[in-house]
């Protein structure tokens, strides 16, 4: 095909050319005039080389960033199946999940999540509520073409929480000059008769371009072997995106608005001791009642009992790229505002207990210089501020006000088998927990009184960080490579762990900050090597982290030395909890990831792909019982293979077939103590897809994907699963609830293509 790119300001860049079915090709050029490039691409069906813009002063060659660094395509997306955007990056060696039900569903890198990774998407950090335990990502799948993992710690670009790495989603690129393109998505699941609709249209005439995307997703509870259908894990979406902005020679401006709103069942797992079967409350003149679940409801996709949540998430984005001097400066400023309701008392009806309102202000300045003799360097300074809101009745942490502010600079030389790259960050965090006081209703008023109770103390805490990064890449042959970094994280405590004071929702733990608490710090030694040609490609990459001041609850003994219990006078409906106080000590997290992939040039329709992750998370000085952290992934082993089938004239293009077996190691490396986790067994999930182009007069009319995971239909837990520790079922003696069953994907893309 030929292709033209209009509006670019003069400058070297790093063009990429890809397509289904072939190998990509990334190479560097010069801007100042019109330039005509040919380039060939090889049958291929696999990814080689990749250009990749995460973390890095420009966008760079994935064989040339020091860091490991996943890529999940759109490709990816369509050919597996998942039911949400994380669960979706499962697959990606080094990344894992903590869920909670099919909708909930927390990212972790190399054995560390929650507050210590960042998501970005529309060029900033995502900010909900990633500190709790029952939040998901709140970003729409189906509005994501490409994600990036960064393996390892991202301070440098990102600032506090990128320590264990950072998850950058992409949209699609902008429609091409003079077209109007868009597809329209249709996806079916029967395990939980998930049912998914995305309609996207775009278009661009003369370097105004716009983009608007709808999605919906509902959902009835999901089912498996051992349980049946799960009460309450059912959930519905409805998500818009929309942008429009300009290309210019000098540069570009694009402005995006976006809405997630999410209803979700919360999945408690609570059963008739004589039965087994799940109960659940209702609503009765003289007041609740708990019944056993009714049977009509599992498979109802309206129905939400007493005990449900409602996520909503807007966004607003705007990005601009400017020519000025010889450099280019990018100036990005984002608005979000994510409301995080919850009803989780029979008591009180439809009102909601917890009612979290968080606005985040982000800005992001970067100077990129001219590249010359191969060195490149930016500089650039960016945070956010927040402002949070508690309107709920039940109380967990304080409202607050926070700023954050860094400041940076990245290099990068490049020889002609050597790159060096590295660079220096400054990071502050202002923190401001306020007061709280209640009476003795536990109602909150304004101020004290002589019988006012103070809930909150309110509190300042300034934290201040430095985060460094050094790495080399080296190509020993035309075939070989290798590649080590040395990076020092930094990440601020969050809200939870320095102000907490009550019962965590969707625990039973009674929970205690410490504004007293240090930021973390990290130091991360990484190596690889790798070899790669047009018939195999492998590496085996290799992490040490050791984190000081790493932040962990730690439950609290009595005098009787029993669990010491706190009743939280706010929830009526749980009995004393265990309490748990944030504290610090030191970590040390090793580990890493083997991937081999067969990809034979003579035999262009074969590929196998097979993976191997690992990680081991230990707390210096701990008993036996105490040294691993919680939550850690267990050992797996993932293999794939794929057959491209034979054309059918010119009707089925780029069909496949492909079968896959994922192996989950048992995970006997668990926090013992006070009973907070037990060994998890392992388990082996096998998975089919097949999937085809389905074409008219030599053009694509619609891609057909179905995807069968789990397809033996094996009952398992995994031990990132939350659900793993609710209660037993009497009947059978089996503790909490298991994963999903077998599940079949039905997909469907339908092309919209328009010429000027």
């Amino acid at each position: 095909g030929n292709f033209s790119f209009k509006n670019i300001p003069a400058g070297s860049y790093l063009i990429g050319v890809s397509h289904i079915g072939f190998a990509s090709i990334a190479k560097e050029i010069d801007v100042d005039k019109e330039t005509f490039l040919e380039f060939e691409l090889e049958e291929s069906r696999t990814e080689l080389n990749e250009v990749i813009v995460t973390g890095f002063a420009s966008a760079t060659e994935k064989q040339n960033t020091p860091i490991p660094v996943s890529v999940v395509r759109e490709k990816d997306f369509m050919q597996n199946s998942a039911t949400n955007i994380i669960d979706a990056l499962s697959n990606s060696p080094g990344v894992s999940q903590i869920t909670n039900g099919p909708s909930i569903s927390k990212p972790v890198i190399r054995g560390l999540g929650y507050n210590r990774v960042v998501v970005v998407n529309d060029g900033i950090r995502q900010e909900g509520q990633q500190w709790g335990d029952e939040f998901g990502i709140e970003v729409d799948e189906y509005s994501i073409n490409r994600i990036e993992v960064y393996k390892g710690p991202a301070s440098l670009r990102y600032g506090s929480d990128a320590m264990a790495g950072v998850i950058n989603m992409l949209a699609a690129p902008t429609a091409p000059e003079g077209t109007i393109k868009g597809n329209v998505l249709m996806n079916y699941q029967t395990n939980n008769g998930l049912m998914g609709t995305s309609l996207n249209i775009g278009g661009n005439n003369k370097g105004f371009f716009w983009d608007v995307r709808y999605s919906h997703k509902q959902a009835h509870a999901y089912q498996n072997k051992y349980d049946g259908y799960v009460w309450n894990s059912g959930y519905a979406e409805n998500n818009w995106k929309a942008t429009i902005g300009f290309n210019r020679r000098w540069g570009y401006s694009h402005l995006t608005a976006s809405s997630f709103d999410q209803q979700l069942g919360i999945i408690e797992g609570a059963r008739d001791s004589a039965t087994g079967k799940f109960i659940t409350d209702i609503i009765l003149p003289s007041g609740p009642e708990e019944i056993i679940a009714p049977d009509n409801q599992y498979k109802s996709y309206n129905f939400f009992p007493i005990i449900h949540q409602r996520v909503v998430h807007h966004k607003l984005v705007w990005d601009n790229n400017v020519s000025l001097g010889k450099g280019l400066l990018g100036v990005r400023l984002g608005y979000q505002e994510n409301f995080r309701r919850e009803a989780n008392d029979p008591g009180v009806g439809d009102l909601y207990n917890n009612y979290f309102f968080l606005r985040t202000g982000n800005y992001d300045v970067r100077y990129v210089f001219a590249e010359k003799n191969r060195f490149e360097l930016s500089v650039g300074a960016n945070g956010m501020a927040q402002a949070s809101e508690d309107r709920g009745t039940v109380f967990l942490v304080p409202e607050y006000n926070l700023f954050d502010l860094g400041l940076y600079t990245i290099a990068k030389k490049s020889f002609e088998k050597f790159s060096l790259s590295g660079g220096l960050r400054f990071d502050s965090r202002l923190l401001h927990g306020k007061d709280l006081y209640t009476d003795s209703s536990n109602v909150r008023i304004s101020g004290p009184t002589a019988k006012s109770i103070h809930r909150f103390v309110g509190y300042n805490s300034d934290f201040s960080g430095i985060s460094a990064s050094v790495g080399a890449t080296y190509d020993f042959t035309s075939n070989w490579y290798g590649k080590i970094n040395i990076a020092r994280g930094y990440r601020a405590p969050n809200i939870a762990e320095s102000g907490s004071n009550g019962v965590h929702d969707g625990t039973p733990f009674y929970e205690i900050g410490d504004s007293k608490l240090k930021a973390e710090s990290s130091l991360q030694m990484d190596g690889t090597v790798g070899y790669s040609n047009a018939d195999v490609s492998f590496e085996v990459n290799a992490f040490v982290n050791n984190i000081n001041n790493y932040i962990f609850p730690m439950k609290l003994i009595g005098k009787n030395g029993k669990d010491s219990l706190r009743y939280d006078p706010t929830i009526s409906f749980i009995d004393p909890a265990p309490t748990f106080k944030f504290v610090q000590g030191d970590a040390v997290l090793t580990g890493g990831e083997a991937i081999l992939n067969i990809h034979p040039r003579s035999v262009n329709w074969f590929s196998w792909l097979n993976s191997f992750a690992m990680v081991n998370a230990i707390q210096k000085n701990q008993s036996d019982s105490s040294k691993y952290l919680p939550y850690t992934p267990p050992y797996k082993f993932r293999t794939e293979l794929k057959l491209g089938l034979p054309k059918e004239g010119d009707t089925f293009k780029n069909a496949y077939f492909k079968i896959g077996i994922d192996h989950f190691f048992e995970q006997n490396k668990v926090f013992h103590k006070f009973g907070n986790e037990t060994v998890t067994p392992g388990y082996t999930l096998v998975n089919l897809g097949i999937g085809t182009d389905i074409c008219s007069a030599q053009k694509t009319f619609c891609s057909f994907y179905i995807y069968a995971s789990n397809i033996f239909d094996v009952a398992y837990q995994s031990n990132m699963s939350r659900l793993k520790y609710t209660d037993t079922n009497n009947v059978t003696g089996r503790v909490g609830v298991f994963n999903m069953g077998r599940n079949i994907s039905f997909k469907v893309v339908i092309p919209i293509n328009f010429k000027r």
